[in-house]
C-alpha cells in the first residue's frame, strides 16, 4: 500500500504548521486548474442579498485592530517617557496597558454603537508566562475591538443614533462585545467583584436602553466569573454565578439564554474541580454532543431546525450541485455519507439526477457509516429514502456500515465497484474524532484509498480546541452568542422547538467549558487547521463553481428573516457561512492528488 511509505506524526490541532500553505498552493496550481473566478468576494449584483463577510466585525475573531485610539497613543507616549526613567515599582511589572492598550475606549467614556473595523492585523502572541487574566483580557481585547469611543454628539444635532428608542437594538454578540470592553475597563481600574455588584449600571453604559444595560451587566458578571474560575477561585466565582442565576433565564432574550447555559457549564466545571461529582458523571450528561451536529437527531425539532435555519440547506444543496458537476458522465454513483442523520438532503439529489435529460444515471447507491448505537435511526433513514426513491421509480440502493469504533473502518466494508463514481460527504463528523487521532487517521487513510471523485467537508468554523480554558471560553461565548441570536431571528414563532435545539447547544457548551483532556469529545477547529491536516493525505482543495455559489445565494433568499444577517464569504476556495459577520460553518471540497505530483512533499513533516 502506498500509505506504508509515509509515517505521520500525530497532528497538532491546536496550531498550524509553519510554511504549509505556500507549498500547497503551488502544488494546487500545478495539479488542478479550476474554471471561473476563485477568490473574488460575492457581490450584490452577482448573488443577490449576500453581504460581505467582514462587514461589521472583521474576518475572524483571532484578529485585532491595528489602529488604536488617540487616548492610548498618548498613554503609550507617556509610558515610553516613563520607561526612560523607570521607578523601582515598575521595573519588573507589566501592567494591563502593556498588553492591551490599543483597542478600547478610555474608562468612564460612554459607549453606544458598534462600528466597522478599518484594519485587521495578526493577534499578538501571549508570552508563555502570562497569567490567566492576561490571556483572558487579550482575547476579550481581540473580540471587543469593534467597540469605538464616541464623542458627545458625533451625528450632528439630530441625535437619532444616540437615542435608544430609534436606533437598532444591539445584537447578542454586540452586547457581549460591549461587556468585554467594560470588563477591560474594570480590570484596568483594579475593581473587585464587590465593587461591580454594588455599582452595576453606572460604568460607561450611557446610550444603551434599559434592557441592553441589564444584558451588558449580566454578561459582565459572567466574564468575571469565568476569570475567577481560570484562577481557580471557585468560591468567588460561585458568588458571581449566583448573581447571574438571579437575572438569567432559559425563557428570556438570547443574551440571557446564552448566559444561563454558560453559567451552568461553569458551575459544572467548579463542581468537577472541587469533587462534588465525578468526571464520568459529567461525561454522561454531554455525551450526546459527539453523536452529531450539536446533538441534533431525527426528531421534530431537528427537522424544524433544518427548515427554519438556513445553514444546513445552504451546505446541503451547494454540496449536491458540486457532486453533480464532478461525476461527469458516470452512469453509477456511490455516495458514502459519514454522518447521514435524517438523510433529507439525498431526496434533493435524487430529484436533481432524475431531472437530467442527458447522461441519465443508471443507479444511485448511498452507504451510510455509523456507530452501533445509531443503528435504529440509520435504518429508519434508509427506509424513508428507499420509499422516496420508489415513489419516483428511481434506481436506488441503501446500505449501512456499522462499526463500534472508527479505528475499525476498512476499505472493503464499502464494497465499491470499478464502474462507480465514488463521492464522500462528511457533515460535522470529523470534529468528533479530533480527540481520538488514531480513529481520524485511520478513516482518512481509508478514504484516501477509495480515491473519491470529490470529498465534501462541512464543519463548524470556530476555534474551540485550545488546551487553555479561558481561550475556549471566550471563543465559545462569541460563537454561541451569534448562534442564539440567529435562532431568535429565524425561529421566534416556535419556542418549544427552539428550546430543544438550544438545550442540545448547551451540551456543546458544557463540553467546551466544563471538560478537559480526553473528556472533550467534539472539538471545533477552523478551516486553516483542516487544510494543514488534509495536506498529510495528498488532498487538494478545489473551488466551488459559480453555479454552486449562485445556488447558495438562491437558498438563502428562501429565508427572508435571515437573508439580511446570514453572511456568505469565501476563505480561499472554501465557503464560510456566518451570522452578522461571525463565522459559524465552513464547506470545502477536496480531491486526492496523483502520486507523481506528491513526491516533492514527502520531505515535509507536518
Amino acid at each position: 500500500m502506498a500509505n506504508a511509505l509515509f509515517s505521520f506524526t500525530p497532528f497538532d490541532f491546536n496550531g498550524i504548521p509553519p510554511g504549509v500553505y505556500s507549498d500547497v498552493e503551488g502544488y494546487e496550481k500545478e495539479e488542478l486548474v479550476i474554471k471561473g473566478k476563485q477568490d473574488t468576494l460575492f457581490s450584490m449584483e452577482d448573488l443577490g442579498q449576500v453581504y460581505p463577510f467582514c462587514s461589521e466585525y472583521g474576518a475572524y475573531p483571532d484578529n485585532t485592530v491595528a489602529k488604536g485610539l488617540n487616548y492610548y497613543k498618548e498613554k503609550q507616549q507617556r509610558q515610553q517617557q516613563q520607561q526612560q526613567s523607570p521607578s523601582p515599582a515598575r521595573s519588573n511589572y507589566l501592567t494591563l496597558d502593556d498588553y492591551f492598550g490599543s483597542c478600547f475606549p478610555a474608562p468612564a467614556q460612554p459607549m453606544q454603537e458598534v462600528k466597522k473595523l478599518e484594519n485587521v492585523t495578526k493577534p499578538c502572541k501571549a508570552t508563555s508566562n502570562s497569567s490567566p487574566l492576561s490571556s483572558y483580557l487579550e482575547l476579550l481585547n481581540n473580540y471587543g475591538s469593534g467597540i469605538k469611543k464616541m464623542n458627545m454628539s458625533p451625528f450632528g444635532n439630530s441625535g437619532d443614533e444616540c437615542n435608544p428608542e430609534t436606533r437598532k437594538r444591539l445584537s447578542t454578540e454586540e452586547i457581549i462585545r460591549v461587556a468585554g470592553a467594560r470588563y477591560i475597563q474594570f480590570s484596568d481600574q483594579r475593581c473587585d467583584e464587590f465593587s461591580m455588584l454594588m455599582h452595576p449600571f453606572g460604568y460607561a453604559l450611557s446610550g444603551l436602553s434599559d434592557e441592553e444595560t441589564r444584558d451588558v451587566e449580566l454578561a459582565h458578571l459572567l466574564l468575571a466569573a469565568a476569570e475567577k474560575v481560570g484562577y481557580q477561585q471557585y468560591d468567588r466565582a460561585s458568588r458571581l454565578l449566583t448573581r447571574c442565576d438571579w437575572i438569567a433565564s432559559q425563557r428570556s432574550n438570547p443574551l440571557q439564554r446564552v448566559v444561563y447555559c454558560f453559567a451552568e457549564a461553569l458551575r459544572e466545571r467548579i463542581d468537577e474541580a472541587t469533587g462534588r461529582f465525578m468526571a464520568k458523571e459529567l461525561e454522561g450528561k454531554v455525551k450526546c454532543e459527539s453523536l452529531g451536529h450539536h446533538g441534533l437527531s431525527i426528531n421534530l425539532a431537528g427537522l424544524a431546525f433544518h427548515q427554519n435555519v438556513p445553514f444546513n440547506q445552504i451546505m446541503h444543496l451547494t454540496s449536491i450541485q458540486a457532486i453533480i458537476e464532478n461525476i461527469g458522465s458516470a452512469k453509477k454513483l456511490h455516495v458514502i455519507d459519514l454522518a447521514i442523520r435524517s438523510g433529507v438532503q439525498w431526496t434533493a439529489l435524487m430529484q436533481a439526477l432524475a431531472d437530467r435529460e442527458h447522461r441519465r444515471l443508471e443507479h444511485l447507491k448511498i452507504t451510510a457509516l455509523g456507530l452501533l448505537p445509531q443503528k435504529e435511526e440509520m435504518e429508519e433513514t434508509g427506509r424513508r429514502l428507499d420509499s422516496f426513491a420508489k415513489s419516483m421509480n428511481f434506481p436506488f440502493t441503501f446500505k449501512v456500515v456499522y462499526v463500534s469504533c472508527m479505528a475499525q473502518v476498512k476499505e472493503e466494508l464499502f464494497e465499491t465497484a470499478t464502474d462507480e463514481s465514488v463521492v464522500v460527504v462528511s457533515n460535522m463528523m470529523l470534529r468528533t474524532m479530533i480527540a481520538a487521532p488514531e480513529c481520524l487517521e485511520n478513516l482518512m487513510k481509508v478514504i484516501q484509498n477509495l480515491n473519491p471523485s470529490i470529498m465534501l467537508v462541512g464543519e463548524v468554523e470556530a476555534n474551540h480546541s485550545s488546551p487553555t480554558f479561558v481561550n475556549r471560553f471566550i471563543e465559545a461565548l462569541f460563537f454561541y452568542s451569534a448562534y442564539f441570536d440567529c435562532l431568535e431571528t429565524c425561529w421566534d414563532h416556535n419556542i418549544e422547538h427552539r428550546s430543544i435545539i438550544e438545550a442540545n447547544f448547551s451540551h456543546g457548551i458544557k463540553h467546551i467549558v466544563a471538560m478537559e483532556g480526553a473528556d472533550r469529545i467534539a472539538r471545533n477547529v477552523q478551516i486553516e487547521v483542516w487544510r494543514a491536516f488534509f495536506s498529510r493525505f495528498r488532498m487538494v482543495e478545489v473551488g466551488f463553481s459559480e453555479s454552486s455559489l449562485y445556488q447558495a445565494s438562491l437558498v438563502l433568499k428562501q429565508f427572508p428573516a435571515a437573508s439580511s444577517s446570514c453572511t456568505l464569504e469565501k476563505n480561499g476556495k472554501c465557503l464560510v457561512l456566518g451570522w452578522k459577520g461571525t463565522p459559524l460553518h465552513s464547506l470545502s471540497a477536496w480531491k486526492f492528488s496523483r502520486e507523481r505530483f506528491w513526491r516533492s512533499f514527502v520531505k515535509y513533516s507536518f
